[in-house]
C-alpha cells in the first residue's frame, strides 16, 4: 500500500513531463526550442517536436505572408510639391533564427515596426528622387519596385523577406489641396474669360459683316428704285410730251394747275384770283382760254 502511494505521484509526474515534451507543430507555423532564452532546435516541418519538459521552451512564429499597413507619410518629390502617401507591404519571415537574434521578446510586432522604419524610410528617399508627376501617374509599378528592392536588405537582417510594397493612395496636403483648388478655379475663371472674349469679338464680327449686308443691299435697292424711278419718269415725261403736243393749250393749263397745286400743297396757303382770271374762263369753257376771247 506504501509503494502504491508512493509510485502514484512518480507516474502523474511522469505523464506530466510525457505530454509537456511533445509540441505539434502547425503547417501555418514556425517554431523554435529555447534553452535559457538560447535557441536549441528550429522545427519548420509541420508534425509532432520534442522538447526536455521545464527547462525548454517553445517559440512559435507565423509562417504566413503577413501585411502591414504604414501610417501616412508626407513625402517631398524632387519639384518640391508635397504629398501624403498611404502605402502597405506583404512580407513573410523566412529566417526564425535570425528573426528571434533580431526582435528578441518583443516577436511579430516588434519586428513590424523595425519595417514599417525601414519603409518610410526607403519610401521618402526613393519619391524623394523624383517628380510629382511621376508619383501621382497611373504607371507607378517602377517606383514601388525600387522601394521594395531598397527594403530588402535591412528587412534580410530581420530574418524578414519583403514580397511587395504598394502605394494605395497619394494626395495633396489639406493646405495644398485647398490652394491647388483655388488656383484651378482661378484658371478655369480665365479660360472662361478668354472664351467669352473671343465669343463676343466673333458676334462683333458677324454683326459688323451684317450690318454692312445690309447698308449694301439698302443702298442696291435704293439705286435700283433710283433707276426705275428714273425710267418710269422718263417714260411719263415722253407720254406727256406726246400728248401735250397734241394740245399745246391744254399742256399750258396743266402746267398751271400744277403750279398751283404745289403751292397749295401743305394746306394752309391762299391764292386770291380776280374773278376774270383765266383760270375761271377755262373752267367754264370746254376749251379753256380759247372760250374766254
Amino acid at each position: 500500500m506504501k509503494k502504491s502511494a508512493f509510485l502514484l505521484p512518480i507516474a502523474v509526474v511522469a505523464v506530466v513531463a510525457a505530454v509537456s515534451s511533445v509540441f505539434i507543430v502547425d503547417e501555418r507555423e514556425k517554431v523554435l526550442v529555447l534553452q535559457f532564452g538560447q535557441i536549441v532546435k528550429v522545427k519548420e516541418d509541420p508534425g509532432l517536436g520534442f522538447k526536455i519538459p521545464l527547462i525548454q521552451d517553445v517559440v512559435r512564429y507565423d509562417d504566413r505572408i503577413l501585411s502591414r499597413d504604414l501610417n501616412p507619410l508626407e513625402v517631398t518629390p524632387l519639384d518640391d510639391r508635397r504629398l501624403v502617401v498611404d502605402a502597405f507591404a506583404r512580407y513573410r519571415i523566412v529566417d526564425v533564427e535570425r528573426f528571434r537574434q533580431a526582435v528578441g521578446d518583443g516577436g511579430e510586432e516588434a519586428a513590424a515596426r523595425r519595417l514599417d522604419s525601414i519603409l518610410r524610410a526607403k519610401t521618402r528617399e526613393i519619391l524623394g528622387s523624383v517628380s510629382s508627376t511621376d508619383i501621382l501617374s497611373t504607371d507607378r509599378a517602377g517606383l514601388m519596385l525600387r522601394i521594395r528592392n531598397g527594403a530588402i536588405s535591412e528587412a534580410n537582417a530581420l530574418g524578414l523577406q519583403v514580397i511587395d510594397v504598394r502605394l494605395k493612395r497619394t494626395d495633396l496636403p489639406p493646405e495644398n489641396l485647398n490652394a491647388t483648388y483655388e488656383r484651378m478655379k482661378a484658371e478655369r475663371e480665365r479660360e472662361a474669360a478668354d472664351e467669352i472674349a473671343r465669343g463676343n469679338e466673333a458676334a462683333l464680327r458677324v454683326r459688323a459683316t451684317a450690318d454692312r449686308t445690309v447698308v449694301e443691299l439698302v443702298s442696291e435697292s435704293q439705286r435700283q428704285a433710283e433707276i426705275t424711278r428714273g425710267e418710269a419718269d422718263a417714260e411719263r415725261n415722253a407720254i406727256f410730251a406726246e400728248a401735250f403736243g397734241a394740245d399745246p393749250e391744254f399742256f399750258e393749263f396743266y402746267r398751271s394747275m400744277t403750279a398751283y397745286s404745289r403751292a397749295l400743297i401743305t394746306g394752309r396757303s391762299s391764292m386770291v384770283l380776280s374773278p376774270d382770271n383765266e383760270f375761271f374762263n377755262y373752267l367754264k369753257s370746254d376749251q379753256g382760254a380759247a372760250g374766254s376771247q
